[in-house]
């Protein structure tokens, strides 16, 4: 595609979680931080919220990079699972034998075994769910009796959950209020500002290999923060349609021209528009309404 005519070396803005691309920016690294913080206090429920495209799946792949070597962690990326078949998931990654051919009671009991198993080697135990607003009520359930396997001095098992914000509309239920109190570490991904925006685009494309001059200015770095609102995935795809636009003109400088195409190409930023719109053309009818309705009471009083 673009790559030679940019010279790059792989695409910048692709919307696969890359580790490699990771930027530290604050939200980034605070969650981060936390996580790496609350595992080492050995209890309960970890939980990191974001809105979709904010990048909750990059976070999680870097926390499976960067968490320290004592830790066995079981990583569940799509927990839309039945409670029989959660169990099962986590046995495997577990690494228990057989696990899909023994009974629920034999299965659970395996699992204890295994977790003292790895607690008498020095090992903590972490279980990592991505997409966690998808589990069903049983599993969440279940998820919680995982934690209370435990030792006379600390939890067997401890759990990291990365969800979309409706799992805390869930968790406010009554339903789940015991696994909400389990929950000691609790942290809100923000999306990215304006300068955030603009640092998140270079860094991207020189760990793509870009060495030119400055592709997307200052200016248009910044109406990409404003459109986008600061969501790491639209960023991305709107970065990468205008390097195809630019490309198919022989263009090396990106134009409003360009991210003007690019949006009009963006099923999700064409609705943000028109909502901008819809609510612009309101505001609009209100002031001349307002204007129209002040000269008539004045005409009246004069």
């Amino acid at each position: 595609m673009y790559l030679y005519h940019f010279g790059l070396r792989e695409l910048p803005f692709t919307l696969t979680p890359n580790t490699n691309f990771y930027l530290g920016l604050e939200p980034h690294n605070e969650a981060l931080e936390v996580l790496l913080t609350a595992l080492k206090t050995g209890e309960g429920f970890i939980k990191v919220v974001g809105e979709v495209g904010t990048g909750k799946t990059l976070m999680c792949r870097k926390l499976l990079n960067e968490i320290p070597e004592h830790f066995v962690t079981a990583y569940i990326p799509n927990p839309f699972l039945k409670p029989d078949e959660l169990r099962r998931a986590v046995a495997v990654e577990l690494g228990v034998k057989q696990a899909q051919r023994m009974s629920v009671q034999l299965l659970t009991q395996r699992i204890q075994q295994r977790l003292l198993e790895l607690h008498s080697q020095g090992h903590s135990v972490v279980l990592i769910l991505d997409e966690a607003q998808a589990l069903p009520a049983e599993s969440l359930e279940a998820l919680r009796l995982f934690t209370n396997l435990e030792t006379e001095t600390r939890k067997l098992l401890q759990v990291v959950l990365f969800a979309q914000p409706e799992l805390d509309q869930r968790l406010a239920e009554t339903a789940f209020r015991q696994l909400k109190q389990r929950i000691t570490f609790s942290y809100k991904l923000r999306s990215m500002n304006a300068l955030e925006v603009e640092h998140y685009i270079q860094h991207r494309l020189q760990v793509a290999g870009y060495k030119g001059a400055n592709l997307f200015s200052h200016d248009i770095a910044k109406k990409i923060a404003k459109v986008t609102e600061g969501i790491p995935r639209l960023v991305n795809i709107l970065c990468h349609k205008m390097l195809m636009l630019g490309y198919g003109e022989g263009s090396y400088q990106l134009t409003k021209k360009h991210l003007f195409q690019a949006i009009q190409d963006t099923e999700g930023m064409q609705q943000k528009k028109v909502h901008s719109f819809y609510l612009t053309s309101l505001l609009i009818i209100a002031v001349l309404a307002s204007v129209f309705y002040s000269w008539q009471f004045f005409g009246e009083m004069l």
